[in-house]
């Protein structure tokens, strides 16, 4: 479901207050006393595969690297231990592979090799990560990459605007970039929450950011000090749940940057089904930013199956 926006509720935005002893209260909960076990925990990891945007984004990359992400996109658990959960037509494949612009055209070509046209192929647009380029060329950006096959951009904010309380301005860059994306392209707003300062300014700029027509809100461009946070997250998907109620339109979250084992895969799958619901735990509605997080989740789905660890030759990812 795209999300059409709405007007810019100035009033809405201003009057936000954030109660940080109590966020972070909130956020311990998840950390101690939230678990699943045993078989439980392999299909919530199943689940967590299914949310990851398999993501390189490094100055490094080449042909092969993308060559490599693709591949396992499609073949993310190897297949004996999905034939011994009884997975192994279950169709486990992650839930996009995010690279820069110039290399969409690679990821599809590779994706298609793979047997895995069905995975969207999301680029990240908009002077990412620092977003300072001039607004043409962010938008031009998220045109070439459309005309070269993304089916998802990843935008940024303007992080100096947001600190400046110009609320008008973020709204407005977001809205030109909305429209560059037209219909059928879904777009995930990165709020860069690192640099925005304080868990207030974090919520206004989530509200922004979905009344100008994001279809997902997405913490961080993995590049900054402070990336994805439980505080922050919760924030987020509380402004998510505000937005829903006030308009009816179901934003997407993602979480991106420092999320690498199992266990935090898990958790933020928690915080997706008690803040926002089931509905809200289908990568339809939830991603997870990622590079290495496939790994150690297919090293613990190695355990559940066979009661040892693997080597790591034996979990090979791109």
């Amino acid at each position: 479901m795209m999300n059409p926006g709405m007007e810019l509720d100035l009033g809405w935005v201003q009057k936000t207050t954030i109660n940080l002893p109590a966020v972070e209260r909130r956020a311990a909960t998840l950390r101690t006393r939230r678990t699943v076990k045993k078989s439980w925990q392999a299909a919530w990891l199943l689940r967590a595969v299914t949310c990851i945007d398999l993501t390189t984004l490094s100055g490094d990359d080449t042909s092969s690297n993308v060559s490599r992400l693709c591949y396992k996109a499609k073949h993310p658990i190897r297949d004996d231990l999905l034939k011994a959960m009884g997975m192994e037509d279950a169709g486990i494949e992650v839930g996009a592979v995010c690279v820069y612009s110039s290399r969409v055209p690679e990821a599809i070509k590779y994706l298609k090799q793979a047997g895995g046209s069905s995975i969207p192929v999301a680029s990240v647009a908009t002077g990412f990560p620092a977003g300072q380029t001039p607004l043409e060329t962010r938008v031009e950006e998220i045109r070439r990459a459309i005309k070269m096959g993304a089916r998802e951009i990843d935008i940024v904010i303007s992080r100096t605007k947001a600190l400046q309380g110009d609320w008008q301005g973020v709204y407005d860059e977001i809205k030109v970039c909305k429209e560059a994306c037209g219909a059928d392209v879904h777009m995930k707003t990165i709020l860069g929450t690192g640099d925005l300062g304080t868990l207030t300014n974090v919520y206004k700029a989530s509200l922004v950011a979905m009344m100008a027509g994001s279809d997902f809100i997405k913490t961080s461009t993995g590049k900054e000090g402070v990336n994805a946070t439980l505080p922050v997250g919760l924030v987020m998907v509380r402004a998510i749940r505000d937005y829903y109620h006030k308009t009816g339109v179901k934003v997407g979250f993602k979480p991106a940057g420092g999320i690498r084992s199992a266990k935090d895969s898990c958790t933020w799958l928690a915080l997706m089904k008690e803040e926002l619901g089931d509905e809200w735990m289908k990568n339809d509605l939830f991603r997870i930013g990622a590079s290495s997080l496939l790994t150690d989740i297919e090293r613990q789905l190695y355990h559940f199956v066979y009661g040892r660890y693997a080597a790591a030759h034996q979990l090979p990812l791109a």
